[in-house]
């Protein structure tokens, strides 16, 4: 079994610089955006520029390729007016996501503020369902990525993800499955720095998800402590999960088919590599 371990990477000038940077530090897979990730309006896509980048994906053997969606969605806003915003930008991410390949799209579950959590979740079904309507999209799964916990954010609790998914599956065929992210879990209260931590975790999203559903790990240390409910990424092997969290990680057999992508923090140059290099150290050394 091939191991898969990426990064995001950069759109900037054209999609196939973003696959070139992939193979020039080490990835075999890798995350983008396929727009600004912090404006509402997206720019056309090259149908050329798409050629490359596919062409680049095959000759390279990059997959699978994540997109990540615009940071200004909130599919699970009860405010109607954002929420159609919301639900139109995430149908333009879809849209992408088709055209240029992309076997998954991760989407934050987004926050209610104001609101129950149940009325956030039927906010989010329902933005879901409205924005696949009538759209081709067999080969795309959107996956949704588990959170912190911080404020009003959905997600931090595995069973809130479980019933958007449940929930979603009786009104349109769109499939959703999930991301797991390290630094979220940890931060939301699960301790999976630890091996007893891990098993418990580990089980449980097995119990409540299952692992079938999760093709996509963001493989992120966290700055802050064991139930912070704070989103502060940190490099791996620097922050509270540790090396010694990450090996037991990586070298889970529940976890060895998934594909980790990180989303650590660019503070000096070179942390690209080094982060991607000490994902794979740790998945192979022999250190307990």
């Amino acid at each position: 079994m091939v191991r898969r371990f990426g990064l995001h990477t950069s759109i900037a000038g054209s999609l196939e610089n973003a696959a070139l940077e992939a193979v020039r530090v080490g990835a075999n897979t890798f995350q983008i955006f396929s727009a600004s990730p912090r404006q509402w309006r997206a720019k056309a896509l090259d149908p050329l520029d798409i050629r490359r980048f596919r062409a680049l994906r095959e000759k390279h053997d990059l997959r699978p390729l994540v997109i990540h969606d615009n940071y200004l969605i909130n599919l699970a806003s009860c405010d109607e007016r954002l929420r159609e915003q919301s639900v139109a930008a995430f149908r333009g991410e879809m849209e992408r996501a088709v055209a240029i390949g992309a076997e998954y799209l991760v989407a934050h579950p987004g926050n209610c503020k104001g609101h129950s959590m149940e009325e956030g979740i039927i906010a989010l079904v329902r933005s879901l369902v409205e924005a696949a309507r009538g759209l081709e999209t067999s080969g795309l799964t959107v996956l949704l990525e588990n959170m912190a916990g911080a404020g009003a954010v959905i997600g931090s609790r595995f069973e809130e993800l479980a019933d958007v998914r449940r929930y979603a599956a009786e009104f349109t065929d769109l499939a959703i499955g999930y991301c797991i992210d390290t630094c979220h879990t940890f931060s939301a209260g699960f301790d999976i720095a630890s091996e007893a931590g891990l098993k418990k975790t580990v089980a449980e999203i097995e119990r409540v998800l299952g692992w079938g559903n999760i093709p996509v790990i963001h493989a992120n240390d966290s700055k802050t402590p064991l139930g912070s409910r704070l989103d502060r990424h940190q490099n791996i092997g620097a922050g509270c999960i540790g090396e010694n969290g990450f090996r037991r990680i990586l070298r889970h057999a529940k976890l060895r088919s998934k594909a980790f992508i990180l989303e650590t923090p660019h503070e000096e140059p070179g942390d690209d590599v080094r982060n991607l290099e000490a994902l794979k150290r740790l998945a192979t050394d022999e250190h307990r």
